[in-house]
């Protein structure tokens, strides 16, 4: 049966949106954007700029689509189900080993001297009361990800070498959590708030990544088809993120009942936690994707270099 022409027209259209997942600049009405997010503090900017409005003004209709670990989230991506997420910066390499999948295109967090991001924490019964006692000692971490090199950078900066140390994969944080209250591992890294309520708890402080907070970050990335195709969408989710950054450093108090409406933060924290800062319009630099491709590498997680341009996109 022979199709009529406009008939194949609409269709050939219709996939060519579906693919790249956001309606271009000519069209009219909203731009449309689906944004992975995980129950992190790194996505508060996101809530704020729905509730102030910034992505309406923007030209945008944002559409959260709620994941509950990295592993969904990135399912989401890979499927092309959403458009914008925050990651780190080890995932990214995995994402772009072979080619660009998805583009870097702001530092969503970073550790700041008054408020780091991941903690190397003992249990208070364990005896360790500084990085030099954790020869030996098997330390809870999720393998292969942040976390384990993030746990590598904090203690070789303390003075330990690979090796003097061990880990054991607990991959999700709750877990993790619970196996370093009960005894289960006599030390466990863990980010922010969990760390913090890990504190709360008795957990003592061993490490933390203030000493090596340049290469602490998590990072806002698009889909690489998305930048590529439809720069203007990306440029318009940027300008209302940097002013909802901005509205959370003026008044983060006013944002405090969003941690709880969206499970930000453990609720035992619920009214007591402290934001920390969020950065302003930064993108990794060179030398930050450079060390975390180095510690790749040195994992045997990636066999060679991936070019910087490969993972971050200055989108104006």
């Amino acid at each position: 049966m022979k199709q009529r022409p406009g008939i194949m027209l609409t269709l050939m259209a219709g996939l060519i949106l579906g693919a790249i997942g956001c309606q271009p600049s000519s069209s009219p009405g909203p731009m449309r954007v689906r944004f992975g997010a995980l129950p992190i503090l790194d996505v508060l900017p996101v809530y704020v700029a729905q509730v102030e409005g910034y992505f309406v003004r923007a030209g945008l209709e944002v559409e959260v689509v709620p994941a509950a670990s990295a592993a969904e989230r990135d399912q989401l991506m890979q499927a092309g189900r959403i458009d914008a997420m925050v990651n780190d910066t080890v995932s990214t390499l995995f994402y772009n080993k072979e080619k660009a999948q998805i583009y870097v295109v702001r530092i969503a967090r970073q550790a700041y001297p008054q408020a780091p991001q991941y903690f190397i924490l003992a249990n208070p019964n364990a005896g360790i009361k500084s990085p030099q006692d954790l020869k030996g000692v098997e330390i809870a971490i999720s393998q292969g990800t942040v976390i384990e090199y993030m746990t590598d950078r904090i203690l070789e900066r303390a003075g330990l070498k690979p090796g003097e140390y061990r880990t054991v994969n607990i991959p999700r944080i709750p877990d993790r959590l619970q196996a370093l209250a009960e005894g289960q591992v006599k030390a466990a890294t863990l980010p922010d708030p969990f760390a913090t309520l890990a504190i709360q708890r008795g957990a003592k402080v061993v490490a933390d990544d203030r000493e090596v907070r340049s290469i602490s970050l998590s990072v806002l990335s698009f889909r690489a088809e998305v930048v590529e195709k439809n720069p203007e969408v990306v440029r318009r989710f940027l300008q209302a993120w940097d002013q909802a950054v901005a509205a959370i450093q003026a008044n983060p108090d006013k944002y405090a009942g969003l941690l709880s409406e969206q499970k930000l933060v453990p609720q035992p924290l619920v009214g007591t936690y402290r934001l920390p800062p969020y950065p302003e319009r930064a993108l990794p630099s060179r030398e930050q994707f450079a060390d975390v491709i180095a510690w790749a590498r040195a994992k045997g997680l990636i066999q060679e270099d991936i070019p910087y341009d490969r993972l971050v996109r200055e989108v104006r």
